[in-house]
């Protein structure tokens, strides 16, 4: 269950005396969420871990061929990635992250970070610690928790319906084991192969041009017409030539 508190009157009674208003409560996000709790508005010049955090969450809103940098810095793209984030959920779209903007990925998040859903266990049938691939488990990850919020923005924007999520993380080993490329991204915990599902391969190789995926594999590019494969890497590379994706 998800831990969550309403802290405004909490805010309202630590003011009793000291000369704080009820507008100056209210002035910053009040909900404190059981993973990652901001306790300031975001906008524009902000920096800090509390920027990143939210950049993780807005990675899949970066715009059609985008990569949201995951820098802690409030630019430009960040406003931008914030500002679709809110037209898409009916938010007022301002760019700027504050209560509302926090309410609704409190909402949208689980107790251990991850979008409600998808998670970790479905992101790794290789191992259970996120070992031996070609980052430290920690980076894969944290990669994956990253590709994971892209997913959460791809299945919103496809009516959200369920994404079949057939793997993601590889050990080496477990690589080798399926006959994978040497320099898979599913080595550093970004790669996550889908499953037709509801939509087709095809709906969703198109689909993920717009949330924040650099390389994407599908029906007709070499062993990939079976299912769709998303990662991120340092250049754009989108081959599924059967759906008109490169």
């Amino acid at each position: 269950m998800k831990l969550r508190f309403l802290l405004p009157v909490l805010a309202l009674l630590a003011g009793v005396g000291a000369g704080v208003t009820p507008a100056a409560a209210e002035a910053e996000p009040m909900i404190a969420d059981a993973c990652y709790t901001w306790g300031r508005t975001l906008s524009e010049g902000a920096s800090g871990d509390d920027v990143r955090q939210l950049q993780i969450r807005v990675a899949g809103y970066p715009g059609y061929g985008g990569v949201l940098g995951l820098d802690g810095q409030f630019g430009p793209a960040t406003k931008a990635a914030v500002t679709r984030f809110q037209q898409a959920y009916g938010l007022g779209a301002d760019g700027i992250a504050g209560s509302a903007t926090f309410a609704k990925i409190y909402e949208l998040q689980d107790n251990d970070c991850t979008p409600v859903n998808f998670t970790y266990d479905e992101l790794n049938n290789c191992n259970s610690d996120w070992s031996g691939g070609n980052v430290s488990a920690a980076t894969a990850r944290a990669n994956a928790l990253v590709s994971m919020w892209k997913l959460q923005a791809m299945r919103h924007a496809m009516g959200d319906r369920p994404i079949d999520v057939n793997g993601g993380f590889r050990s080496v080993s477990c690589n080798n084991a399926v006959g994978g490329a040497a320099g898979s991204r599913h080595l550093y915990g970004d790669a996550v192969d889908l499953g037709a599902g509801a939509q087709g391969f095809c709906a969703l190789a198109r689909q993920a041009r717009n949330h924040g995926f650099s390389e994407i594999l599908g029906p007709g590019y070499t062993g990939h017409n079976d299912h769709v494969h998303v990662a991120h890497r340092s250049s754009r590379f989108w081959s599924a030539p059967n759906c008109g994706v490169s």
